[in-house]
């Protein structure tokens, strides 16, 4: 056995060590300052969790001066969370939230260099996002209207959903928190808060304005069968509702969308997710503009829109090797 692997089973044998100070300060910082999400406050804990845990397995001490640390440090953690199995991606994250702390004590003046600044993030192979081609997604919202035809509070609902997913490209949590408030069907647009809280408006298909329509009145025929219950445990303002009135949670709406796509699901791997890739996809092979697009997707910059132009560049490839006799 390697030292470094030596090393690396005495450090899994280590407690999780209490967050220093200044990590808990920047999460505050975070949390209080940038209002980010808590899905993000958690992944960022649990990131730097690992480096403090890392820190203070190598130092041997629960604190230490950060201006003694360097890039040996951070590339020692880097090298100890591959040995671990994480993937790239991981680890890539890892060091982004690394990089987010030393940048916060910089600008605070709490450390006088940010060694993480030129730390290299391991190289991320490029993947294309899975999706539904046109007939696929054409089938699909034909079997969920046709369970929809029902009319059990079900049915309605999960269509309703699957037709807004697919019509406005939505994020998973993006649909869970809209309001009543928040549509407008006779203008047909939505808004939604997407990551950091940012809001945007995005429009609503007919189709996706019918399946809400339908569902807003089983959804009034719902709360009023749940009279008796108290109005507490009711959330009457949310637009997505359990049985029980509650609003619907993350692991209910990706179960209901998951039901419906078994009916096109060849072990293509799709999930809820692959409704928004499918919007954008679909909408960049019809000539629209990757800047419009970039906004309908509330994506803060453009290179992540792009990918939906290397997928259609990819399909129109196999098209050509497939019908051109001399390709």
């Amino acid at each position: 056995m390697s030292s470094a692997e030596a090393n690396d089973n005495a450090l899994s044998d280590q407690h999780v060590v209490a967050l220093p100070v200044e990590i808990d300060e920047f999460l505050t910082h975070l949390a209080k300052e940038r209002d980010l999400s808590p899905n993000t406050i958690s992944a960022y804990t649990r990131d730097l969790g690992e480096f403090s845990t890392y820190l203070a397995a190598t130092k041997g001490t629960a604190s230490w001066d950060w201006n003694d640390l360097g890039r040996a440090e951070i590339r020692g953690f880097m090298a100890h969370s591959t040995r671990r199995g994480l993937a790239k991606r991981s680890i890539a994250r890892s060091l982004s939230a690394v990089r987010s702390f030393y940048r916060w004590m910089h600008r605070d003046e709490r450390v006088d260099v940010n060694p993480a600044r030129t730390v290299g993030s391991p190289r991320l192979p490029r993947t294309l996002p899975s999706y539904l081609d046109k007939q696929q997604a054409e089938v699909l919202v034909q079997h969920a209207g046709t369970r929809a035809q029902s009319g059990t509070f079900y049915d309605v609902r999960n269509l309703a959903m699957l037709e807004l997913f697919y019509s406005s490209g939505l994020r998973l949590s993006e649909l869970r928190g809209i309001d009543l408030g928040d549509m407008d069907l006779v203008s047909q647009q939505v808004k939604v808060r997407g990551k950091g809280r940012k809001e945007r408006i995005v429009p609503l298909g007919d189709h996706a304005q019918r399946a809400l329509r339908n569902y807003l009145v089983v959804r009034d025929r719902q709360l009023q069968q749940l009279g008796g219950i108290k109005a507490g445990r009711v959330a009457r303002g949310a637009v997505f509702l359990s049985d029980r009135g509650t609003r619907l949670s993350p692991r209910a709406i990706q179960h209901a969308i998951k039901n419906l796509l078994s009916a096109v699901d060849e072990g293509a791997g799709l999930s809820t997710h692959s409704l928004r890739h499918s919007f954008a996809t679909h909408l960049v092979d019809a000539g629209a503009d990757l800047r419009a697009v970039q906004e309908l997707l509330g994506h803060a910059s453009i290179s992540t829109t792009q990918i939906y132009t290397h997928t259609s560049v990819d399909r129109l490839k196999k098209v050509y090797r497939q019908a051109h006799p001399r390709a």
